[in-house]
């Protein structure tokens, strides 16, 4: 929130690639905003590893395993509700800091509640990723091969939803407040 203004404070995947798809930001931006979206998310969990080497091996930094049981552990399943997660995010995002008719004094208010309210969902179920980012790397540092196999699911299932979001949200709703201004 305290960068927004600097750079929409983008640090997820899964928001830009809409942003880009919509052009709400240019495409040599995005890729810029992503990669480093990924060495950010690189360096905060290689601190983790620095400042709790035992404590965080215990659980792999943050990895998200794939679905749970709750899920019967099955991947589609995963994937669905990683785009449902997703899908529900971007559309606070696109509908708040993106709109230009929503008040700009409580979006961060919003997309934190909604961020908050989709992790009480979905956490249980597949560790609620959202950022592809930010499951990439504890993977990256977790030691655990299996955690490899699901990746992919942290990057589809955020992506997708991601993009179906903002392309219904911008086509639907942004554009139309953006013409009548």
């Amino acid at each position: 929130y305290a960068f927004g203004h600097v750079s929409g404070a983008h640090i997820n995947p899964a928001v830009t690639i809409p942003m880009m798809i919509t052009k709400k930001i240019g495409v040599k931006d995005g890729i810029g905003y992503i990669l480093f979206q990924i060495m950010g998310a690189v360096v905060a969990t290689a601190s983790l590893v620095v400042l709790f080497p035992e404590l965080g091996k215990q659980v792999f930094w943050g990895a998200h395993g794939g679905p749970s049981e709750l899920l019967n552990n099955n991947l589609m399943s995963g994937l669905a509700v990683e785009i449902i997660l997703t899908f529900f995010l971007v559309t606070v995002i696109f509908m708040t800091a993106v709109h230009k008719k929503a008040p700009k004094s409580v979006y961060g208010a919003a997309i934190g509640g909604m961020i908050f309210l989709l992790h009480l969902v979905g956490v249980p179920l597949t560790g609620a990723s959202m950022n592809p980012a930010r499951s990439f790397s504890p993977t990256l540092f977790s030691g655990d091969a299996g955690l490899w196999e699901v990746q992919w699911l942290y990057w589809v299932g955020p992506i997708v939803g991601g993009i179906i979001a903002g392309v219904v949200m911008n086509y639907i709703y942004v554009n139309k407040a953006e013409k009548e201004e």
